[in-house]
């Protein structure tokens, strides 16, 4: 969950340094050093609070600073840094499914190395699916919702954009309730079920 989180974050930053800012850089946040991306209150509190209240874990980490005014283009180019995050999720899920592949061909000799490896895999595609589409979610201050900022023409692009203020909270009800509406699961499900599906086929045709 830790690499998840942390590479997500460090590929917005080097995403936006390659199209001309280099804020992240400048604080140090280009790193893959998860405690440089820790929020005390997305990454500990929160999380906390949904589980005590039985809801789902969710959780975010400090955001990655970009100065969009830095970019060439700031509009298309913050499309760019946005799907940065899902987009290295999606690669992540990929190295894992092929760490799970790996896991079934080593021998027995080496004790429960190989399970190890396979749970790990496992787990790692389906944390790094529940990542990507869950910040593809067209709610801003998600990717999803920055995406489609950028891409809707100008009024409903502002219209939008206006949502952000409120878009964590929006989120934290959908997942406080969740057990009892099952909205995300309704919506989320599929495609989730879907990536990891997908994965699994292609490092299968490996073994």
């Amino acid at each position: 969950m830790l690499f998840a989180i942390t590479v997500h974050e460090v590929a917005h930053g080097w995403m936006a340094k390659r199209l001309g800012d280099a804020t992240a850089q400048r604080l140090g946040r280009l790193t893959l050093n998860p405690f440089k991306h820790i929020d005390p209150i997305g990454t500990v509190l929160v999380p906390l609070l949904l589980l005590l209240a039985g809801g789902g874990a969710f959780g975010w980490a400090k955001p990655i600073p970009v100065t969009a005014e830095n970019l060439r283009h700031p509009k298309r180019d913050m499309v760019y840094v946005a799907a940065a995050g899902p987009f290295a999720n999606l690669l992540m899920a990929a190295f894992w499914g092929l760490a799970a592949v790996l896991g079934t061909s080593i021998p027995e000799g080496f004790g429960s190395a190989g399970a190890a490896l396979v749970y790990m895999g496992v787990k790692g595609v389906e944390i790094n699916a529940v990542l990507m589409m869950l910040n593809l979610l067209p709610l801003p201050p998600l990717d999803g919702g920055r995406i489609a900022v950028g891409l809707l023409p100008g009024r409903l692009s502002w219209q939008l954009s206006q949502v952000e203020p409120y878009g964590f909270f929006v989120l934290l009800a959908l997942f406080v309730t969740e057990n009892s509406f099952h909205i995300l699961g309704t919506i989320l499900g599929p495609p989730i079920a879907f990536v990891q599906h997908t994965i699994f086929s292609l490092v299968s045709l490996l073994q």
